[in-house]
Order: structure tokens, then C-alpha cells, then sequence
């Protein structure tokens, strides 16, 4: 069965509805993006979080030493990269606190190869702003992968998670926009992406 995440939580809100619908993780994202909060923001979302739930970093091209405070201090449970982030990157993170990685892979006319270290990749749409078009990529380019256990976002909603699911196998399908109405967290639409997935599953 995929696993589910949604992306972008800021407020009180978010986390009550994600406490209902019980997807696998959530994103809190600390890269600049109108969704980044700051790290006492985080830890005290994550205080209201059900422990059931796996809290995901976002960072694109941030020190090592700020994200492994942030595993130390339990905010996060993994580290999710959309930078530049190499293997030496991925090596010494690991190194300093243990930190699973997850590492994005844009993908545009062609299957990228993420660098060695991660334990999963997250395929997204390739973009300047590294990720959060809301635009689907063609899901054929992964045909044949081999590689870690995989995420898979970029334009995925309650109309088409059904689909990634069945045709792609992913280890976690994961959402932001897709799940908000007007720039905000739709408590409806996460329940409902959350169970489709599932029972796409």
C-alpha cells in the first residue's frame, strides 16, 4: 500500500485535519516558499501532531548543522532536499544525526539520476522554483526505475491519485496544492486524497 503526504502545513488548522485523516507524513517547509514557516513554528505544530504521523523537513540548499538540529530536537523525522544537495551533502547529514533523506528529483524530458546516499527520491515536476507547480509530469518517463523507494508529487489530487497509485507503485504519494482551496489547507480535500489513495492502493 502507498504511503500518503501531504505538504505545506503552517497553521493550528492544518493539523487538526490532518490528525483526522491520519495520512503517513506531513511537510513543514523551510525552504522560501509562501508555505515556509521557521523553526519554533514547526516545533509547536508539531507538538499538536499525532505521533502516528512522520514530520518531513523541506529544505533546498540549507546548512547541514540547522537541519540536524532540527531531527535532534525532534521537530523533524526526515530531511526532504530539493537543492543541490550532493552525496557528500546527503553523507554528512547522515553522519552528524542519523537523518533519513529523502532527495527530489525534478523530472523533465528525461528520468534524472538522484546522487547516491538518499534512502528515498521524490519525483516532481521539473521547475526553476524547484518543485510546487501543481503540474504533472509524464509519469512514463519512470518506467523501468531502479533505485530507492520512491515519492511522487506534482499536480497529483483527489482526481488522480488513484491512478499514480495503480500505474506507478510509489512508496508515498505526496501533495500540497492539490489539497488546498484559495492558498489554504482544505480539511475536506485532504480526507478525501487520503482515502483515495488508499484505496487505490
Amino acid at each position: 500500500m502507498s504511503k500518503v503526504k501531504i505538504c505545506g502545513l503552517s497553521r493550528a488548522e492544518d493539523i487538526a485535519a490532518v490528525n483526522a485523516a491520519l495520512p503517513d507524513y506531513v511537510g513543514f517547509v523551510f525552504a522560501p516558499s509562501r508555505r515556509r514557516i521557521g523553526a519554533a513554528e514547526a516545533a509547536a505544530l508539531r507538538e499538536r501532531m499525532d505521533a502516528k504521523i512522520k514530520a518531513v523537513g523541506v529544505f533546498v540548499n540549507q546548512d547541514a548543522g540547522e537541519v540536524a538540529a532540527l531531527y535532534r530536537s525532534g521537530v523533524i523525522d526526515l530531511a526532504q532536499l530539493h537543492g543541490d544537495e550532493d552525496q557528500d551533502y546527503i553523507a554528512r547529514l547522515k553522519a552528524d544525526c542519523g537523518c533519513p533523506v529523502i532527495k527530489a528529483a525534478g523530472v523533465g524530458r528525461a528520468p534524472p539520476k538522484p546522487p547516491r546516499g538518499a534512502d528515498y527520491v521524490l519525483f516532481d515536476t521539473l521547475s526553476p522554483q524547484r518543485g510546487g507547480t501543481g503540474r504533472v509530469f509524464d509519469w512514463g518517463l519512470l518506467d523501468g526505475y531502479e533505485g530507492p523507494p520512491f515519492f511522487i508529487a506534482g499536480g497529483l489530487s483527489a482526481l488522480n491519485v488513484a491512478r499514480a497509485v495503480r500505474e506507478l507503485a510509489p512508496f508515498c504519494v505526496d501533495v500540497s496544492g492539490g489539497v488546498e482551496t484559495g492558498g489554504l489547507k482544505d480539511a475536506n480535500k485532504i480526507y478525501e486524497f487520503v482515502r483515495i489513495a488508499r484505496e487505490g492502493s
